[in-house]
C-alpha cells in the first residue's frame, strides 16, 4: 500500500501579500472584502491568501497602461 502526502496550497499572510505589491496591510484585507483577492480564515479568525492566486495577480498587466 503506498501513501503519498496531501497536497496543500501554499497560504499567504496579509503582511507577506501587502509586502509583494507594496501597500498597506489594510488594502490587501480591502481587497478581499470587495472580492478581488479570495482568502480563507484560520481557526483563529486571521486571513490567508492563496499564494497561485497573488503571484497570478502580480504578472496580469494592469489597465490602462
Amino acid at each position: 500500500m503506498s501513501t503519498t502526502e496531501p497536497e496543500f496550497e501554499s497560504l499567504l499572510t496579509p503582511v507577506e501579500v501587502a509586502a509583494m505589491f507594496r501597500v498597506d496591510v489594510k488594502t490587501v484585507t480591502r481587497w478581499a472584502k470587495a472580492g478581488k483577492l479570495r482568502s480563507i480564515r484560520t481557526l483563529g479568525g486571521h486571513r490567508r491568501y492563496y499564494e497561485d492566486e497573488v503571484r497570478a495577480l502580480l504578472t496580469t498587466p494592469k489597465e490602462g497602461a
